[in-house]
């Protein structure tokens, strides 16, 4: 097994390190001729370091109360998007991957190299506003620039922290947006905060205002650490393995660090390190959510991710690409115990392509259910392209059943994809608050993947009924898809899900469908405001993963519509400002805090004022 380039590696590393090593990294930039009358606020805080950092407004159109008025006096619900500035790390891979050429092509093409601030948007998202997609605020970060922003948590609830994640530095941020479209700083925490472990992906907001956060990649420094409940492992360093579970206060403080690694080490054939440790691990936790009433929490394990990143050019193993997933018991939230491993097992096509491409490979998302006499969750796989169910997640052991495959919703997202799930790059997941569906983003396949004949799939929204499923409560024991054909035509056996509805993102363009989404969890009342639902209408998606590992995207948000028995189309009311074209472009010029270029949305949160939702 070769190691990857060193000069790769250094990038992801450097990244990380150089930034703070340099204290205040600062950007300049004008107010951008685009946008009138833009209002500059600042908020900042210290960090651990006693540097200062902050978030800074740049409301348009004026003072807050005023961007809040322009709808008639009706209250406005905000999609904020979490968005990172491209820069030329990001476009020299295009580059890389299309050897013969060099890196100094890419230069020669970026047109926004230098580096810009990372920020979230937010962009009115309330139904029926003259300004609908309209962004009114970037607020940016700093000191730290090309944060590489990544997740938040996966729905907001009025009073909660958004704790947003910076997978490159290493770094969460925790804002208020009490006071939305403004937004403040609570707090900040840096790497040398969770020397257990980097790479922060994704995080789950309690119902007392704290959150778990998974750092994916290993302790900051190879060799041993340990951990303040006395576990000790050895990692492979920054980005490497094993990652962790990281509980934050309301302000971005740590209050504990977890490691995920099994005490005795993983498969040593499907759980591959580079370089090699002492005990294999495929402790890499991505996706994360919890049943606080069942004192459960549940982990995907994706990749290694340094050296999923860090080579473009060719296929890493496919061992590096993770599929285990991991429950914890939460009875004492500032103490996750490991409970159980769980391995998901190929599904019928698991030999028909390269190892990568098995159904169980790279799980990157788990959702759990949320009604009380539910006790199941679901997992997905991002290059497996297969939807994985488990009734009870508080068992011992839980057993994990393939229940879809993404290639059964191919063809109701375009009459020209096959129905093939292999590397759908799959990304969201997510159960909808009734419980009665399950939402799912997909990219679709990149052209070449399987061959070099193969055409590639457009992705897109789709969503699933899975009551009956549910229905058979904590005991069913299967079982779930078990031939090719029921892979393929989304085998309606009275239990496993059914197809509810679909849309297409980008038809047409294979692998530029979305990675991420939301789903909305507010209704206008007849008071005039908002209040939960458990029944969405609408979910918003966003087309971006990493740039640096080789898959892209068009930096396009949309929304989908929903209707009441699950179809789904997109909103052609949600349009660019600038370029009147169905969703909201992230690749332009010009943006409320100067002209700082093409940005790459990659999560996104429906969002109320506090004043403004009951």
């Amino acid at each position: 097994m070769r190691l990857k380039s060193p000069g790769w590696r250094k990038l992801l590393i450097g990244i990380a390190t150089a930034a703070l090593a340099a204290g205040a990294v600062t950007y300049t930039g004008t107010t951008s001729s685009a946008y009138a009358d833009v209002q500059v606020k600042t908020d900042s805080k210290t960090g651990a370091d006693g540097k200062q950092y902050w978030v800074e407004n740049h409301l348009v159109g004026g003072d807050v109360d005023k961007i809040r008025s322009e709808n008639n006096g009706q209250r406005k619900e905000w999609l904020l998007v979490w968005a990172g500035d491209e820069n030329i790390a990001d476009t020299a891979v295009k580059d890389v991957k299309n050897l013969p050429g060099t890196l100094a092509g890419g230069l020669n093409k970026v047109k926004n190299a230098l580096p810009g601030p990372d920020f979230l948007a937010v962009i009115d998202a309330t139904k029926g506003s003259p300004t609908y997609g309209k962004v009114v605020n970037t607020a940016t970060v700093g000191p730290l620039v090309e944060n590489e922003p990544h997740h938040m948590q996966y729905v907001w609830h009025k009073g909660d922290t958004i704790y947003a994640g910076a997978l490159f530095l290493a770094a969460t941020y925790a804002f208020d947006v009490s006071a939305l479209p403004e937004l403040k700083l609570k707090g900040v925490s840096l790497p040398t905060q969770t020397l257990g472990g980097s790479v922060p992906d994704a995080y789950w907001v309690l119902k007392d205002g704290t959150a778990y956060g998974t750092y994916m990649g290993g302790p900051v420094a190879p060799g041993p650490y340990t951990y303040a409940n006395g576990q000790t492992v050895v990692g492979n360093g920054f980005a490497g393995s094993p990652g962790e579970v990281v509980r934050f206060d309301q302000n971005a403080q740590v209050l504990s660090q977890t490691s995920a690694a099994t005490p005795r080490g993983d498969n040593s054939k499907l759980c591959e390190n580079l370089p090699t440790l002492g005990q294999p691990t495929c402790a890499n936790p991505h996706g994360i959510q919890a049943r606080e009433d069942l004192n459960t929490l549940v982990t995907s394990d994706y990749a290694e991710p340094r050296n999923i990143i860090l080579d473009p050019v060719k296929q890493p193993s496919p061992y590096l690409r993770r599929p285990t997933v991991r429950t914890w018991d939460i009875s004492d939230r500032n103490n996750p115990k490991l409970k159980s491993v769980s391995y998901l097992p190929d599904g019928p096509r698991g030999n028909d392509y390269d190892p990568l491409y098995a159904e169980s490979r790279a799980v990157m998302e788990t959702t759990v259910t949320n009604l009380p006499g539910h006790r199941g969750a679901f997992a997905q796989t991002m290059q497996g392209g297969a939807v994985f169910y488990t009734p009870d997640i508080t068992k011992p052991d839980p057993h994990w059943y393939e229940v879809w495959d993404d290639g059964a919703s191919g063809k109701a997202l375009s009459a020209n994809n096959d129905s093939v799930g292999a590397s759908s790059n799959g990304g969201w997941i997510q159960t909808s608050p009734d419980d009665r569906f399950l939402y799912r983003a997909i990219q679709g396949r990149q052209k070449g993947t399987l061959g070099p004949d193969d055409p590639g799939t457009t992705g897109g929204f789709y969503a699933l009924n899975i009551e009956n499923l549910l229905a058979q409560g904590p005991d069913w024991a299967g079982p779930g898809i078990q031939t090719k054909e029921q892979a393929r035509s989304g085998a309606d056996n009275g239990v496993l899900p059914t197809l509810a509805g679909a849309a297409a993102i980008n038809p047409g363009t294979p692998g530029a469908g979305p990675h991420w989404g939301a789903y909305d969890n507010f209704e206008l009342g007849e008071d005039g405001f908002y209040h939960e639902t458990t029944s969405p209408d609408r979910v918003a998606v966003s087309n971006y993963f990493v740039a640096r590992s080789g898959l892209d995207g068009d930096h396009k948000v949309n929304i989908v519509n929903l209707t009441p028995d699950g179809r789904a189309s997109v909103d052609q009311d949600f349009r660019d400002e600038f370029t009147g074209q169905v969703g909201i472009n992230f690749n332009r010029k010009s943006w409320p805090h100067g002209d700082f270029g093409n940005a790459k949305p990659h999560s996104e949160l429906f969002v109320v004022a506090d004043a403004d939702v009951k």
